[in-house]
């Protein structure tokens, strides 16, 4: 099959599940905002989950993933499948050890871990992070060998169930909403049990899809394989490489916590609704491109390589640059109409999209970093995305510290904006180096054609948007239709848009949906 074929196909399957999973993401986020509100108990909850979130994307999603798919390909085309099915399980065996020892650690650390995520937290704020930190601390256990899983399925073709895995996540932390807090004493430990058993959920879907491919865990293997030590190698600098971004979140957080109470909550929630075009398209695209690319890799296919590369950027440039527009425009109705209800007031709305604004900003460098990292992964080059990573990083601490004294919470958003864009530039200067052979032209034509078809789109918006009801109650059905219409239309504006530039990946796009 085309490997351009390959990427559409797997990010559509991909991309169907992360729409569901997005989908009752905000369900699970408004149950959230509608019982909790935006305050001191969200705030612990938040940052108590964004610490095995963190390790989560450091070491299995960020790193393990992308590094562990181009080796155990090679293996696959060198050494044959039962080598490379003794490879993996030793990583299993491996990774499962590591993983029991750090979230033995973890639990016992987690005030020191807190204290130095949030020092802005004290008294019972402080308490209630580190008691929400212990429970939730296993997760990583879990979603990690998810993660290892996710890698061994993905290279084998099959992209459905770790596609869907996260569904699962939000299914258990709504039923934990609906159920479980009620009938506690502290509702937002319920919170922290639906994730714990949500994790497990996650890794009980992925075994019966590993046994149907001839994975079996119980099989002999060495805890160590030789395999492993590549492994390591290119894991080792990935750590910050891949994980940028979640690193630039992190340092908000930790900014956050010495602003007004309710601004961790508020950078959450606007990192939300970031996060559903950032999952749906760039994350899903990113996951089902390194396959082909580490194939291409494999078979020195530079050209080839080159080719799904521009291929993959012209992709998620069509779907997030309009994203990152929309966004911007409508932040307030669509804000309000996510999260405006119950405990989550007006202010709230006001300052959550003000969070927005700035996030939308880097939308686009958010999702092209995941497929230029990738590309980087599958030549198993990992000094340079953590080059690019580190300089990044430190820009989002300084611009962080500089900007959050006049735009407040607002000003760490744009910090992790530019933050991005930095990473972004630095990394595709040093992938012309080092494959000059890129079709850059035919790239950049193909982001400048989204880019003015999103404008056009960006034009109807603003006209429209003065049209939209006051958001000062929150939602309301006046209010829902006109986002809803301004939604569609602009999307039908924009299509047509598209279509008149002759754009390729919208006739990609369309086969996409007619296969699905």
């Amino acid at each position: 099959m085309n490997e351009n074929r390959r990427v559409t196909k797997a990010a559509g399957i991909i991309g169907t599940a992360t729409l569901l999973s997005r989908i009752l993401g905000f369900i699970r986020d408004m149950l959230i905002a509608w019982f909790f509100g935006a305050g001191l108990i969200t705030d612990a909850f938040f940052v108590a989950f964004r610490i095995p979130n963190l390790l989560r994307r450091l070491f299995a999603e960020g790193t393990l993933s992308i590094v562990f798919v181009p080796v155990f390909t090679d293996y696959l085309a060198r050494e044959g499948r039962e080598e490379a099915f003794r490879m993996a399980r030793s990583a299993v065996r491996m990774l499962s050890v590591i993983l029991v020892i750090l979230t033995i650690a973890g639990i016992a650390g987690a005030p020191l871990i807190v204290r130095a995520i949030a020092p802005g937290f004290d008294g019972p704020h402080f308490h209630t992070t580190v008691l929400l930190t212990r429970i939730m601390f296993p997760y990583m256990f879990f979603i990690c060998l998810v993660a290892l899983a996710m890698g061994i399925l993905n290279v084998l073709g099959h992209f459905t169930a770790p596609a869907f895995s996260p569904v699962l996540l939000n299914l258990a932390i709504i039923g934990s909403v609906l159920f479980l807090s009620p009938r506690m004493t502290s509702p937002v430990n319920g919170l922290a049990i639906g994730v714990l058993l949500g994790g497990m959920l996650q890794l009980a879907l992925q075994i019966p899809f590993m046994i149907r491919k001839g994975f079996y865990f119980w099989q002999s293997a060495r805890i160590y394989h030789p395999g492993l030590k590549r492994i390591g190698k290119l894991m080792g600098p990935a750590v910050l490489g891949a994980a940028a971004y979640q690193i630039n979140i992190l340092v908000s957080t930790l900014l956050a916590s010495m602003l007004p109470e309710g601004s961790v909550s508020y950078l959450y929630y606007a990192d939300r609704l970031i996060q559903f075009p950032l999952g749906l398209f760039a994350i899903s695209t990113s996951v089902a491109v390194l396959p082909s690319l580490s194939r291409q890799a494999a078979a020195r296919d530079f050209k080839g390589l080159g080719d799904t590369f521009a291929f993959s950027i012209g992709m998620i440039s069509f779907i997030t640059l309009p994203s990152m527009i929309g966004l911007i425009v409508l932040r307030e109705p669509i804000v309000a109409v996510i999260f405006g209800r119950g405990a989550f007031g007006a202010e709230d709305i006001r300052m959550t999209a003000h969070a927005l604004l700035f996030y939308g900003v880097g939308l686009w460098a958010f999702s092209a970093v995941r497929i230029v990292v990738a590309a980087f992964y599958a030549i198993q080059d990992t000094r340079t995305p953590v080059r690019a990573a580190n300089i990044s990083i430190a820009a989002n601490v300084v611009l962080g510290m500089a900007l959050m004294g006049p735009l407040g919470h607002g000003g760490l958003a744009l910090a992790t904006s530019i933050a991005s864009l930095i990473n972004l530039g630095l990394l595709s200067l040093a992938l012309r180096r080092k494959l000059g052979i890129f079709p850059w032209k035919k790239i950049v034509v193909s982001i400048s054609k989204s880019m003015i078809s999103s404008l056009i789109m960006g034009v109807f918006l603003l006209w429209w948007i003065h049209r939209i009801p006051s958001i000062g109650c929150g939602m309301t059905p006046d209010l829902i239709f006109h986002v809803i219409y301004a939604i569609i239309v602009g999307i039908v504006i924009y299509s047509m848009s598209a279509l008149v530039l002759q754009r390729n990946e919208f006739k990609a796009v369309i086969a996409l949906v007619n296969r699905h």
